[in-house]
This record gives C-alpha cells, sequence and structure tokens, in this order.
C-alpha cells in the first residue's frame, strides 16, 4: 500500500483535486475544498474520517488503524501495511462523508460516484 493506491483510488472520485496545502509533501485529497483524506509528510499512513469518534475509537481499539496525529477524534490513520481492500473501503467512505456535508447546491453540481 502507498501513496500511488491512495491516488489511483481518490482520482477516480468525481470533484477530488489533490493539494500540498502545508507544504514539505503532505497529499491532501479533497472534494468541494473540504478535505477527505491526507497523506502526511512522513508518510505512515493515510488519514481518513470516520462517521464519528466512537467508530473511530472502535477502530483503532481493534488495531484496524491508530489515532491520526494533528486530526478530530473522528480521523484515524490507515497504516500502510493494512489490506487494500480495507484501505479502499475507508478512502470511499471518508469520501462520501465529506460530500454529503457540502452545501446541495455543490453537491448537485457534482456527478454520481461510480461503483
Amino acid at each position: 500500500m502507498s501513496r500511488a493506491l491512495v491516488r489511483s483510488v481518490c482520482e477516480t472520485l468525481p470533484g477530488a483535486e489533490v493539494s500540498d496545502p502545508w507544504g514539505g509533501g503532505h497529499d491532501a485529497w479533497k472534494v468541494g475544498g473540504k478535505m477527505f483524506a491526507c497523506i502526511g509528510a512522513t508518510d505512515q499512513g493515510v488519514a481518513v474520517k470516520t462517521a464519528d469518534p466512537d467508530f473511530a475509537a472502535m477502530l483503532i481499539e481493534t488495531g484496524a488503524a491508530a489515532r491520526a496525529p494533528y486530526f478530530h477524534r473522528s480521523w484515524v490513520l490507515i497504516e500502510w501495511g493494512a489490506e487494500e481492500d480495507f484501505l479502499r473501503d475507508r478512502l470511499l467512505i471518508s469520501y462520501d462523508l465529506i460530500r454529503a456535508k457540502l452545501p446541495k447546491k455543490l453537491r448537485d453540481t457534482l456527478p454520481a460516484r461510480p461503483g
């Protein structure tokens, strides 16, 4: 699992864009200007949004994810080495969560997500 895998998933999502807002080699994937995935400059894995802090805590407690440093408690870090299918699912769920919170007018301009 790597930045290349994250890129291959995220670049297919409608309206997804990547930037390095803090400099130093971060990949911040956004939809509608809101981040849904981030790879830090230290490249330990990818941070993704979960439905709520309780679900994030469950993922951390079961060892499926780690706490995402510098992020809200509803975000987790999926470390490199996790199952590819799990990573893909968490990226898509994070995207869907963030997209659902966008203003309706903006959401309506985005095509449906494939799959």
